[in-house]
């Protein structure tokens, strides 16, 4: 069953609703408040909001946005605070209880007490439960393209799409693919090639294809994903020499993106957002709950170190672990035990039951079988991981082991990312207090001149030329 199938009537009610200058900013005045024809909104993976206010960053392009533009204090996540739900809460305007995206991938359920998975490998249609803004611009015949956006392998509703998924060149749409070889951006069509490059060599693919598409094709909407910045944050830590290093990188990144609309002619007439999918915490220990399952008799593995049999299994989001209990039979006796298990115990911060989920944006396990049970938070200054293997529950940060997480409780300031926007209908030199992303999406539907119907959010009023 796809997750569409679990929204289906959300879906068809929704879907009834498709019936029916920013590199002169600096030297132009706002050119009336008209709608903009086109909109760009880019993302900075992992980039906190307090990591933008911090005077230690040197980020003249994103700064110099801000000045032109309006910033904010900084930008509420959903939870999990995670890339691929955030991302599509950007272009949807809901939470995942009705987006459905819960994992980077689509969570798949173990059968015959096998245990629980993530795949990344799955197309648009799998993995979004509810039309995005870039269907509803299509169904209206109007342009649209995303560059390393998440959950768009396979879109029918993007003119350009070169994925956020694995195999990303094999799903980059042909035209594209083409045009990016013929002009040495990628040095051939094969995944094995571009599979090799750092993390900056993608986001300097990324962001050329993303200057070839807007100087080519001027679409209505334009996604951009840069990502270098989560890898770096994850591995080194938030305000590391490398994070300023990488932020860096990434503010000339988007320079010159803004530059790519003014050699298409576009600058006066499109309006810019940048932002982020989360925020990013450094921890010096890592809580390891399937270890503790695996003690207790609720994980087996087999000769080969790997899960043969899993009762209970926690599947890790950084911050977080979503709890799934694989036997109804013994789900009530395996919750308590859970439960007793993980009350009070180290780098525990709270036991989320199933009566709190819509509280934090989750769906019931019961409308979407694809969520766990539980979910286990852990506390500032711990991750958590996925290692069922060995006989300790904490490691310290050391060796390889991550330094940085996000995936916490999104309640949580440090998962606030940092939000910046400009250009046609935004007000100029403003500033704001704290937003929602899930008013991205509608307030991007405004500026387009169309209407989100079924946004949790709402338009960001305060940000727009009256």
């Amino acid at each position: 069953m796809t997750n569409l199938a679990l929204h289906s009537r959300r879906v068809v009610s929704w879907c009834l609703a498709f019936v029916g200058g920013i590199a002169c900013l600096s030297v132009s005045p706002m050119l009336g408040a008209a709608l903009p024809k086109h909109v760009v909104l880019i993302t900075v993976d992992g980039f906190p909001a307090y990591l933008f206010h911090d005077s230690k960053l040197a980020i003249p392009r994103l700064r110099r946005l801000a000045t032109e533009g309006v910033s904010a204090e900084g930008m509420r996540v959903i939870n999990p605070t995670a890339t691929w739900p955030n991302h599509t809460t950007l272009v949807t305007g809901v939470r995942p209880e009705k987006h459905s995206v819960l994992f980077n991938g689509l969570v798949v359920l173990g059968t015959n007490g096998g245990p629980v998975s993530v795949a990344p490998d799955r197309t648009k249609a799998d993995l979004v439960a509810v039309p995005t803004l870039y269907d509803l611009l299509h169904a209206q015949g109007r342009s649209t393209a995303a560059i390393d956006w998440p959950c768009t392998s396979e879109a029918k509703t993007l003119e350009d799409d070169f994925p956020d998924a694995p195999n990303n060149v094999l799903h980059t749409s042909a035209r594209l693919k083409t045009e990016l070889v013929a002009s040495h951006v990628l040095s051939d069509d094969k995944d094995e090639s571009f599979g090799k490059m750092t993390g900056p060599g993608r986001d300097e693919v990324w962001t050329r294809a993303a200057c070839l598409v807007i100087e080519k094709r001027k679409p209505s909407l334009t996604i951009i994903h840069l990502l270098n910045t989560d890898g770096t944050h994850h591995r080194y830590g938030p305000q590391s020499p490398a994070s300023y290093t990488a932020l860096e990188l990434a503010d000339s990144y988007v320079g010159r993106i803004l530059d790519s609309l003014k050699t298409a002619g576009i600058d006066r007439d499109t309006a810019v957002i940048v932002t982020a999918d989360h925020g990013f915490a450094s921890a010096t220990n890592v809580i390891q709950p399937n270890v503790l399952l695996r003690q207790a008799g609720l994980i087996e593995v087999g000769s080969f170190g790997r899960i043969t049999k899993a009762r209970v299994q926690v599947i890790p989001d950084g911050g977080i672990g979503v709890v799934y209990f694989n036997d109804p039979a013994t789900y009530q006796a395996d919750l308590q035990k859970v439960l007793e298990l993980f009350k009070d115990r180290e780098g525990v911060a709270d036991l989320i039951e199933t009566n709190r989920f819509p509280e934090y944006g989750l769906p019931l396990p019961s409308l979407n079988p694809r969520m766990g049970q539980l979910i286990i938070c852990a506390k500032d200054g711990y991750g958590l991981n996925g290692s069922f293997l060995g006989e300790q529950y904490v490691v310290p940060v050391s060796g390889t082991i991550n330094v940085g997480y996000h995936g916490y409780i999104s309640t949580n300031p440090k998962m606030n990312a940092f939000f910046v926007a400009a250009g046609k209908g935004i007000k100029r030199g403003a500033r704001i207090g704290m937003i929602d992303n899930v008013d991205v999406a509608p307030t991007i539907a405004h500026l387009l001149g169309v209407k989100l119907e079924q946004a949790d959010g709402q338009v960001l009023k305060d940000i727009l030329v009256e």
